[in-house]
């Protein structure tokens, strides 16, 4: 574990839930700018509930962002699974897949880290987790 990295996430995710408060709504609108198209598919996935899978989505890129320094074999177990299972079973490219990461952190990064040192852990932390999915892309 990198106890120092994962403690400036922390404190930048705690920034970042002060100034921000919930992120859904501009993480969603960030992604549906890059994506437009991907709205159908949060529609078509969840049709009585679309802004749940939204919720359930935010959470899910929040919560790999909270835990990357600490448990990243987690993190690569499940985007193992996670991005060919999108790509093939759902229809989701790899690229939403990562255009969704990317729109998490150009919300929440520059409230989050706001120092040099910091950013340098939140590139970091963004360069890891788009890796993931590039590592997946073709799986």
């Amino acid at each position: 574990m990198d106890l120092e990295r994962q403690q400036v996430v922390e404190a930048g995710l705690e920034r970042a839930a002060e100034i921000l408060g919930d992120v859904t709504a501009p993480v969603m609108a960030e992604f549906y700018s890059r994506y437009p198209e991907a709205q159908a598919s949060f529609l078509h996935h969840s049709p009585t509930n679309p802004g749940s899978l939204e919720a359930e989505m935010v959470g899910n890129a929040l919560y790999y962002v909270m835990t990357w320094f600490e448990h990243p074999a987690e993190a690569r177990i499940a985007f193992d699974s996670s991005v060919p299972h999108h790509r093939v079973a759902l229809g989701v490219p790899p690229d939403w897949y990562r255009g969704f990461i990317e729109a998490f952190l150009d919300v929440v990064e520059p409230v989050a880290a706001v120092s040099d040192s910091e950013k340098a852990v939140w590139r970091d932390l963004r360069e890891n987790l788009v890796g993931l999915v590039e590592r997946n892309r073709f799986l």
